[in-house]
């Protein structure tokens, strides 16, 4: 699998590029699946329900499953947080994994930033970053610079992106 990271400080349009950028991946033919870093405690489950009374009795992972989905929530309890490695462990192969946050991981990265945000590049300091997706055009920047608000263009590198690493494999 391709892992792809869009990344950059709160409110620099991470979600809705990435929103955007999933459908046209997948008409050009792509199979794409997510992972989203939440830098806080959140819950996919409700009180009440049967799948968190399970895990509010102890249990260390639960799964819940219909026609539509199914969804597993692991417990990390007294464990660290896994890192991404690990998270990708668990999903099922697809052409391409898109993932938001994990900023201080090591896989290759889009930096996504729009002008006002009041906020220093990323890119500039750290290596993992082979793009920026911005609305304005930062100086002496050694990486691509992609129009944010053009996701066909953005869709475009990543593609290429993909590409060329099959070509590498």
């Amino acid at each position: 699998m391709k892992v792809l990271g869009l990344t950059g400080w709160s409110g620099a349009g991470k979600t809705t590029l990435l929103t955007k950028l999933i459908p046209v991946l997948t008409v050009r033919g792509l199979t794409v699946s997510t992972i989203k870093h939440a830098h806080h405690s959140f819950d996919v489950d409700k009180p009440g329900k049967d799948s968190h009374r399970h895990r509010a009795a102890g249990a260390t992972e639960v799964l819940i499953s219909s026609a539509a989905r199914w969804a597993l929530m692991h417990e990390n309890r007294d464990d660290d947080e896994p890192g991404l490695e690990a998270l990708l462990a668990h999903m099922t192969p697809v052409d391409l994994v898109l993932v938001e946050g994990f900023k201080s991981e090591g896989h290759d990265k889009i930096e996504v930033h729009r002008r006002g945000l009041e906020k220093p590049l990323l890119c500039r300091a750290d290596r993992s970053f082979i793009a920026l997706a911005a609305n304005y055009q930062p100086d002496d920047l050694n990486i691509p610079r992609l129009d944010l608000d053009d996701v066909e263009a953005v869709a475009d590198f990543v593609t290429g992106y993909c590409n060329a690493r099959d070509l590498a494999s």
